[in-house]
């Protein structure tokens, strides 16, 4: 049997990401997360000081590992640049479409200073993360494949159009045609491509 202690644990977890999927982030408020999870406000308060630190750990223990395993899935670092791009795109769009909290705290963490507050908080360094990715860029900066820009300016090169275009695919759900189609996703990653080729 579980300890009662981890059964409101995961209660609070799994009722936070449900506010965050059906409502948005900025409507997820203690009371209301107490109040779905069947529980006191005051049992919240025992395990995070605030709404903040409490998505700091939600990002770190539900968000991070998940997304970065499915990132990765029959990824290499050694592929070819162009293949190794759509991989990580493609295997990113379908772990964020099907799991849109998660796509939330990204997203927040993007434009907040959340992130980083994580990853010093848990002492997390560049490269402890998506490290493969890193090789992989090394790699292809070493070999005159891309241009030699910083690691970060990279990441952002590759990252931001794909969360702005999930955040379309998002907003599109509810009009009448979808515009952020697979082959779209392709078309636009292949552009980005071209953009970061020498």
């Amino acid at each position: 049997m579980r300890p009662k202690s981890l059964e409101k644990e995961e209660a609070i977890r799994t009722m936070a990401l449900q506010i965050i999927a059906k409502e948005g982030l900025e409507n997820l408020s203690m009371q209301k997360l107490a109040k779905a999870a069947n529980i006191s406000p005051r049992t919240i308060y025992l395990k995070y000081e605030n709404k903040e630190d409490f998505l700091i750990k939600l990002f770190i223990e539900e968000v991070l590992g998940n997304y970065e395993s499915a990132i990765l899935e029959d990824f290499s670092p050694t592929m070819d640049f162009t293949e190794g791009v759509k991989k990580i795109w493609m295997n990113a769009f379908q772990y964020l479409k099907n799991n849109k909290p998660s796509f939330a705290l990204i997203k927040y963490g993007k434009s907040s200073p959340l992130l980083n507050k994580a990853y010093q908080q848990k002492n997390i360094k560049q490269g402890d993360y998506f490290s493969p990715i890193h090789n992989f860029l090394e790699l292809n900066i070493t070999a005159g494949i891309i241009k030699n820009f910083p690691h970060d300016v990279l990441r952002a090169l590759l990252n931001a159009p794909l969360i702005d275009l999930v955040s379309e695919y998002f907003d599109y759900l509810d009009r009448p045609q979808q515009i952020i189609t697979e082959e779209m996703l392709t078309e636009c990653c292949e552009s980005v491509i071209k953009g970061l080729l020498k």
